[in-house]
């Protein structure tokens, strides 16, 4: 894997000596020590050895994430496979000062992103104490689910799970949403479309009894226009719910999205429907087809 990962606010960088301090403050945090476990760091020194235990252990990767505007440590994303589990353990910590902010699914998101394509399991899987409330919520955003409880070292924990298929169809589709995006005078990355839909790719866009429909050069080059002339700034869309249902290599997804911005210097928010298509083209997700209806104000 590559030593660096970015996201719109993120970056994340493997483990390293230079970052002891952090390690030493995050894992005696009372939030650390009540749903992972107190890890007996109480120095500085002890912080160090746990730091190099985790990077000469080839089964445990250890992400720590930063801000872009700051560079500093907010918390870590975590990915090891446990004696106990048959699969990695997707985990996550943040300093009690950064959580609630989007930072934790943000890093996580980025992470599976990059990871997942040379993974070469068909699950992740995410353990929690029971009572851990934010972090089953989390988990819940990302598309896990319940799988079953059970116990390693004398704890009770709950398991959720995601197939490998899920978690690709989840990223093309958070990819899709913020490719449109130019919030903070951000470049839109419409070119990424490319990348994520077949070239035959059919878009349609449904206003009660019409039907507008395109290929991907009709739909992108009036959306590029409008969003790189300044027309529509601080654009942003995101899904705020989906079901999904896969077959082999076919995949369906009901979509509902929000999506915000100036129009014309004229804030505007919307929600809306997408049913997204996919199908499995040489063992790499692509979207076969989209289908979107804002709804009406």
């Amino acid at each position: 894997m590559n030593s660096e990962i970015s996201s719109e606010r993120l970056l994340l960088n493997k483990v390293s000596l230079s970052d002891v301090d952090f390690i030493f403050e995050l894992v005696n945090t009372p939030g650390w020590i009540r749903f992972i476990g107190d890890r007996n760091v109480k120095s500085n020194e002890d912080a160090r050895i746990l730091v190099e235990r985790v990077i000469h252990n080839p089964n445990v990767d250890y992400w720590v994430v930063k801000a872009k505007n700051q560079r500093n440590s907010l918390g870590i994303i975590s990915f090891v496979k446990r004696d106990y589990l048959e699969f990695f353990d997707l985990g996550f910590a943040f300093l009690p000062n950064h959580t609630r902010q989007g930072y934790a699914r943000e890093a996580a998101v980025a992470f599976l992103r990059h990871s997942i394509k040379d993974y070469p399991y068909p699950n992740i899987l995410a353990t929690t104490v029971k009572d851990n409330i934010d972090s089953i919520a989390l988990l819940k955003k990302l598309g896990f689910r319940f799988d079953r409880e059970i116990e390693a070292d004398n704890e009770q924990l709950f398991l959720y799970s995601i197939s490998i298929d899920k978690c690709l169809i989840d990223v093309l589709v958070t990819s899709f949403f913020a490719a449109f995006s130019n919030i903070d005078s951000r470049k839109p990355d419409l070119q990424i479309l490319n990348e994520l839909c077949l070239p035959e790719v059919m878009i349609i866009k449904k206003s009660g009894a019409q039907e507008e429909i395109y290929n991907l050069q009709t739909f992108v080059e009036p959306r590029k226009k409008i969003l790189t002339d300044g027309s529509l700034t601080n654009f942003t869309e995101r899904e705020t719910h989906e079901e999904t249902k896969i077959t082999g290599g076919l995949a369906q997804r009901f979509s509902a999205y929000q999506k915000s911005g100036q129009q014309n210097g004229v804030p505007f928010k919307q929600n809306g429907t997408k049913l997204f298509q996919f199908v499995k083209s040489k063992q790499v997700w692509k979207i076969s087809s989209v289908i979107w209806e804002d709804h009406q104000v």
